[in-house]
């Protein structure tokens, strides 16, 4: 059966709000935001519903500019990125102020005076490139899950500014399409809000009119200042109620399985040593399940639990994924929790409900020493091993950023240990038969999928 389309970029949005650093359901208050602007400025239903759109996927290139802001600035990529939003960075002072903030927090002045020199050799020239490759990527994300060019373009032209000192391009002024314009001002007022409710949200639009923003798209913004029911809707956002009716879209399977395809690039993305582990993951999956006996069905159902098992990643900063020491002891909880944001998030979609458990299961293990739950065999049905298997076989094949790549010959004899104890035997044979197969297989790139 089809499904909204809306519901889902809605629940998936929450994904990309950790990556940002910002509280879940950012990106549904902005879509309400940009939406009462929309209505203001009485725009026809298809650019509206390009708008709405947009709005819940703004922030699909998030993860791909992550692991260099984590490596320049050696912080959290979240919590710079959140104090980013804050900060009008074309400020000289304010920059400086986001600098000193945001730089090797906690570390020695040493640390500190290193990375702000990395950033200072990375300069405005580096900050481009940074954001050009986020609003990039997540407009190819949009085209890919069959989102219109409005659509897209909004998303290319987020961090544009009026003024033509904004990013990726310098547009300026009626360059800039509409919704990019909208969606720029949208989200600044969302963050504003966050802290200071309707005013702060108005006055920074006030304070940055005619530089960041479209005067116009102020006014629509500011004519909201007094209107106290729309302001509170921000409380508890339901942003299916205002998709344009005659235009709303819908999923089928086979966009369905475009949309976890394309949040598999989006989580895969944010550390340079797992560019391909979520379809790799699914590969091996699909190949246990054919081996197995599972229908296309069953085979379809495996795929998509694999595409989104990590997608509670997503929230788990840079800093740890690709630390090449071992973790401590707080950052192995940290790591502990994706399991359950992905669980979180996935119960969310009515569609990905089945799915939800078994890839929120991937970690846990037939005799109980797994995570996040600490589930056993009596608890893990044969889904959620098979994933559980393909998650180590490709996990153990890939480079890690504290060891190279492992044969096939070397993953069968680590997980041999663990088979019929930890790891199920008969999921874990099915394996010897499948992966040297898909080990020698060529892997697609990325491109072939969802455009860098």
């Amino acid at each position: 059966m089809d499904v909204r389309l809306s519901e889902i970029l809605a629940a998936l949005s929450h994904a990309l709000d950790i990556t940002e650093g910002q509280p879940r359901g950012h990106s549904e208050r902005t879509c309400l935001i940009a939406m009462r602007i929309a209505e203001h400025l009485e725009l026809d239903d298809a650019t509206t519903s390009s708008l709405f759109h947009a709005a819940l996927l703004k922030d699909a290139g998030c993860s791909s500019n992550a692991a260099k802001v984590a490596a320049l600035y050696g912080a959290d990529d979240a919590a710079v990125k959140r104090d980013r939003k804050v900060t009008d960075h074309l400020s000289p002072a304010a920059s400086v102020r986001h600098l000193v903030r945001a730089t090797a927090p906690g570390r020695s002045p040493m640390a500190k005076a290193r990375h702000l020199r990395l950033l200072v050799a990375h300069g405005a020239g580096g900050s481009r490139d940074l954001t050009e490759l986020r609003c990039e990527r997540g407009a190819s994300v949009a085209r890919f899950i069959g989102l219109d060019e409005v659509a897209a373009t909004a998303i290319r032209h987020l961090d544009e500014h009026w003024d033509g000192r904004g990013y990726p391009d310098g547009l300026e002024g009626d360059a800039i399409s509409l919704c990019g314009r909208i969606l720029c001002l949208a989200q600044t007022a969302e963050v504003y809000w966050q802290d200071g409710g309707a005013g702060e949200a108005c006055d920074v639009a006030l304070r940055r009119c005619g530089s960041w923003f479209d005067p116009a798209v102020v006014d629509a913004l500011v004519a909201t200042r007094e209107d106290a029911v729309f302001w509170a809707s921000l409380q508890t956002p339901l942003v299916s109620a205002l998709e344009p009716p005659d235009r709303a879209q819908y999923a089928d399977d086979d966009r369905l399985d475009r949309i976890a395809e394309a949040f598999a690039t989006i989580v895969d993305a944010k550390s340079p040593y797992t560019g391909r582990h979520s379809l790799g993951v699914a590969e091996i999956a699909v190949a246990l399940a054919a081996r197995l006996g599972d229908d296309a069905v069953g085979q379809r159902a495996i795929r998509r639990a694999a595409l989104l098992h990590d997608i509670g990643k997503l929230g788990v900063s840079n800093r740890i994924l690709d630390k090449p020491g071992r973790l401590d002891a707080a950052e192995w909880r940290a790591m502990r929790r994706h399991p359950e944001w992905t669980l979180e998030i996935l119960q969310r979609i009515p569609a990905f409900a089945a799915l939800a458990q078994v890839a929120a299961a991937h970690h846990e293990r037939l005799d109980g020493t797994g995570y996040h739950r600490g589930l056993g065999a009596a608890q893990l049905d044969r889904p959620s091993r098979v994933l559980a298997v393909a998650d180590v076989a490709e996990a153990l094949s890939a480079e890690r950023p504290y060891r190279g790549p492992l044969a096939p010959g070397e993953v069968l004899a680590i997980m041999r240990r663990d088979a019929g104890t930890a790891l199920d035997a008969g999921v874990f044979a099915a394996l010897e038969a499948a992966l040297p197969a898909w080990s020698a297989a060529p892997a697609r790139r990325d491109d072939e999928r969802v455009a860098a």
